[in-house]
């Protein structure tokens, strides 16, 4: 087997996951983590041929602009208490914790060293987090502060990393110009990503196409990563710049098109991508296994150690942090979300699981220093960070479905529908409005106003018809059931017609452009 076969394997093993991981009850991020174990153990599959420092700029781009395709910046603005907490407090915690504790167990393991190995240690995975609590049925709040989280924790991490990298390698380090840099790296990452979104969604309005439009949306992600690394900025946070503008301000209501075919496309590269990503995880294990050789039991017992400290830290940081927040939130009424029970907390504590970005900074950690003497204790740096990767990820990813049904925790239902009706009602107020607009600069007879009259009342009926009373929720049902048998029908009529058009294309003399263009005027015509 050779490179491309193992991509194939991981694109095919991506797919699969996910219906297999429904029908057994598991994330597939963790399916996909256990499938490059098992690759890597096997010996006609051979070693990722991967540059280190190409892991994170393939991968996080992407993945971090699904991720908040999904969310908005009043979202982010609602929840920045608790968000700051997790992604900025918690993170320069753990480093610390991580950092002496590692720094006391490890012989000649010096203390820049160290925290870089807590750095890389610290942020909780984004995707992980998203993609195994987002499916649980957990709390509306709790699943937007994890994803918060996850997106902004890379960027402290990321920035504390490369500090203690760089003073590891030259042996120098100065408080005062590593909060610089972390600052410059803030400043030149926000300014790069709203430039880039300020000009991407000119350019999508030029572009018109849907599929240049998506093209476009696919390169984006990956040019606001680059150019921030190259100006000394954080990537990571200039792609979630870039990605929350164009999510608030590049959405035109009417490109119903372009909105349709974007959510299936990053529906596709997020799975894509995610697959590959936790499957490289699994199979970069032949690295943490060579380390090992000679040693497996100082080794296993130093990973052990970090790996509670990890996971010891975020709790005994949750249960304050919590306290604290709930307190200000009783003072303040805001729309902030936070866990509202210790049930809440504990299933935000085993929710912390490491993946992707720490695998690729233990990867990407220098072989060498300044001085051209090896990096100090690499070998272990990747050992234990593997070891807390996998610990986390498979162990609290695989038990935390029985958790959080054990706990009782689920999602206020309740408050979701209501705010479903909610909206319901105002879409079917905003037609009317717009009729009564119309019929004001239009002569409409007194029949096609009445039909209009009440078609605006169906767009809301369609979306919840809760929001009728009685007896005209019943005739909505009859009128429904007589739409759906309408729509049957034209719909096989439809297909008939597909299966005519689509037989012409083996036509001698037919134009394939042309069976194609009629074709997807008919596959536009089964969508209304």
């Amino acid at each position: 087997m050779d490179q491309l076969a193992l991509l194939f394997a991981l694109l095919l093993g991506a797919v699969v996951s996910v219906p297999v991981g429904e029908r057994l009850g598991l994330p597939a991020p963790v399916l996909m983590t256990v499938l490059g174990i098992v690759l890597a153990l096997l010996e006609f599959v051979p070693n990722v041929d991967v540059p280190p420092d190409l892991i994170l700029p393939l991968l996080l781009p992407p993945l971090l602009y699904a991720a908040v395709r999904r969310t908005s910046w009043r979202q982010f603005a609602a929840n920045v208490r608790p968000i700051l907490l997790l992604a900025v407090a918690l993170v320069f915690v753990t480093t610390l914790c991580v950092a002496v504790v590692a720094h006391a167990i490890v012989p000649g393991l010096p203390l820049a060293a160290a925290v870089a190995l807590g750095a890389l240690v610290a942020p909780p995975d984004p995707i992980a987090a998203t993609a195994v609590a987002g499916k649980l049925g957990l709390p509306r709040r709790l699943v937007s502060i994890l994803e918060g989280e996850g997106l902004f924790n890379d960027v402290t991490a990321i920035v504390l990393y490369h500090v203690a990298v760089a003073a590891a390698v030259s042996g120098t380090f100065s408080v005062w110009e590593a909060g610089l840099d972390l600052v410059l790296s803030a400043v030149v990452a926000v300014a790069v990503g709203l430039a880039l979104g300020w000009g991407t969604n000119k350019l999508m309005s030029l572009l018109g196409d849907p599929t240049l439009q998506i093209a476009l949306t696919l390169l984006v992600p990956f040019a606001s990563y680059v150019l921030a690394e190259e100006l000394h900025g954080s990537g990571v946070l200039a792609v979630l710049t870039t990605a929350l503008f164009l999510v608030e301000y590049a959405t035109d209501a009417d490109d119903v098109m372009t909105r349709l075919a974007g959510h299936t496309f990053w529906d596709i590269v997020d799975t894509l991508v995610t697959g590959v990503a936790f499957g490289l995880v699994g199979l970069e294990l032949h690295n943490a296994v060579r380390t090992a050789a000679g040693h497996w039991g100082e080794l296993l017992g130093w990973a052990a150690v970090v790996v509670g400290v990890v996971v010891l830290v975020r709790l005994a940081w949750l249960l304050p942090a919590t306290w604290l927040t709930k307190r200000l939130h009783t003072v303040r009424d805001t729309g902030e979300e936070i866990p509202v029970s210790w049930r809440e907390t504990v299933v935000m504590w085993w929710s912390g699981m490491r993946g992707v970005a720490s695998v690729a900074l233990a990867l990407a950690v220098p072989l060498e220093t300044e001085a051209g003497d090896p990096f100090p204790a690499r070998g272990e740096i990747v050992f234990i960070a593997f070891g807390v990767v996998l610990v986390t990820l498979l162990v609290q990813g695989l038990s935390l479905p029985w958790l959080v049904n054990r706990l009782g925790v689920r999602g206020d239902t309740g408050r979701e529908e209501e705010f479903e009706r909610q909206l319901a009602v105002r879409a079917a107020k905003a037609a009317k409005r717009r009729l009564r607009e119309i019929e004001e600069v239009e002569d409409l007879p007194e029949e096609l106003s009445e039909q209009m009259l009440r078609r605006s009342f169906d767009i809301g009926m369609r979306i919840s018809p809760e929001i009728a009373q009685d007896e005209r929720r019943e005739a909505h049902r009859q009128r429904a059931r007589r739409l759906k048998r309408v729509r049957r029908i034209e719909g096989e009529m439809l297909s008939a017609a597909r299966h005519e058009v689509l037989a012409a294309r083996s036509e001698a003399g037919a134009d394939p452009e042309v069976v194609d263009r009629v074709l997807r005027h008919l596959d536009v015509r089964s969508l209304r």
